[in-house]
């Protein structure tokens, strides 16, 4: 039984975190893997372990003792189900382990956006409230989330929890569910088109997997139904968002801003427009990296692996 790591790295860089790998077969452990390694790397392997190095149907194929992978994150786009569906290879990922971690970082990415609290702690430092006569020093507009409307694009685990801390806030809360399925018995939160959910939103925050359906879904036409006053957050993946699109509404003022974890390349290239938009804060896909949600990501992949090697695969995505 041989179990290739093709990218631990971004999960853990220390091989002794994955030793409870070791005694289920011959564990081979790769902090990164290039496009041209990948091949020598995976052959023989049964159990592929991948974060984010894409799986394709070319490389399935050439891949006959393969048997089995498990994604060590909640998305799923670096591997073609398809292609591993018609080999009988079931494809696992982990669902849960980052939920509170994503919406906490949600609401410090938008609290961000609202409050300009790293801006005001930088004027402090630099002697601008030392040196101006009031009490109290107001470098931008403040804004109060109580009776504002938070509209959720992708309503499954993440963004319920998104819903409710939303609650906290004493916002209002609409969702777009892209499968159309309510996923929690008697949850009151209302359910809308993705159109309407950009005409009706203060705040839009992105939860959706990427699929052929939610690719490039915020896009200029999107945009332009928005509220003037817009704040966009995206936690999810890069992709659901044109990014040109996106910088051209911030930069003509159509939106007030937007908050982003994830881009559509990363990491992110020199020349992505969002650089140089206005009101457009980047952080650099860290939503998921809590030391606990990493702990619980880890333990939940071996498991994954266990549960496969026990004839029970769970989580199964295909």
């Amino acid at each position: 039984m041989k179990i290739v790591v093709l990218d631990g790295r971004t999960l853990n860089s220390d091989r002794n975190a994955w030793a409870g790998l070791d005694s289920l077969g011959e564990v081979a452990y790769y902090e990164i893997s290039q496009p041209e390694d990948v091949l020598e790397r995976a052959v023989g392997a049964t159990i592929l372990v991948t974060n984010k190095f894409p799986l394709r149907r070319d490389l399935i194929a050439k891949l006959p003792d393969l048997k089995f992978i498990t994604v060590t994150a909640t998305g799923f786009d670096c591997v073609d189900l398809d292609a591993a569906r018609e080999r009988g290879i079931p494809v696992s990922n982990v669902p849960e382990y980052s939920t509170h971690s994503v919406a906490q970082f949600t609401f410090a990415l938008l609290l961000e956006l609202c409050q300009q609290v790293g801006l005001h702690a930088e004027a402090v430092k630099a002697g601008e409230w030392t040196n101006q006569p009031d009490f109290s020093l107001r470098k931008t507009p403040l804004v109060e989330l109580a009776g504002k409307t938070l509209g959720i694009a992708g309503y499954g685990r993440i963004g319920r929890r998104v819903a409710d801390v939303a609650s906290v806030f004493g916002m209002n809360v609409v969702a777009y569910r892209p499968s159309g399925k309510v996923d929690r018995e008697g949850d009151s939160v209302a359910t809308c088109t993705l159109d309407e959910l950009f005409e009706r939103s203060d705040v839009v925050s992105l939860h959706c997997p990427l699929t052929d359906t939610t690719k490039g879904m915020v896009n200029r036409e999107r945009l332009q139904r928005a509220r003037p006053g817009m704040l966009l957050i995206n936690t999810a993946r890069g992709a659901l968002i044109v990014e040109q699109d996106l910088a051209d509404a911030l930069n003509a003022g159509e939106i007030a801003g937007a908050a982003v974890d994830v881009v559509t390349r990363e990491p992110i290239p020199a020349d992505n427009p969002l650089l140089k938009a206005k009101n457009c804060l980047i952080t650099p896909h860290i939503a998921w990296t809590t030391n606990e949600a990493r702990e619980r990501l880890l333990e939940s992949s071996i498991a994954n692996i266990k549960a496969f090697l026990a004839g029970k695969p769970v989580n199964v995505v295909n």
